[in-house]
């Protein structure tokens, strides 16, 4: 199962959006500033996830959210 995930900072305005296997593991290594990318704005909470079984369709979900028009539905719809 892989699951893309939305996690919000405690900062205002600060999201990230990822793909992992492993939901808990992975916002725990975002809280332990251990993904350098995140580290600046930590602590951050689970915002939303979607879990899928398609490999391929995580991947383009994740590519799409990040997207402008991806981006634009997140603040929007989720």
């Amino acid at each position: 199962m892989k699951y893309v995930y939305i996690v919000q900072s405690a900062f205002p305005d600060h999201y990230y959006t990822g793909i992992t296997e492993d939901l808990k593991a992975r916002l725990a290594r975002h809280n332990a500033r251990e993904v350098p990318h995140t580290s600046k704005y930590a602590p951050w909470k689970l915002k939303t996830y979607v879990a899928f079984s398609d490999e391929a369709q995580a991947f383009a979900f994740e590519k799409y959210l990040k997207s402008p028009s991806g981006r634009a539905f997140a603040k929007k719809r989720l």
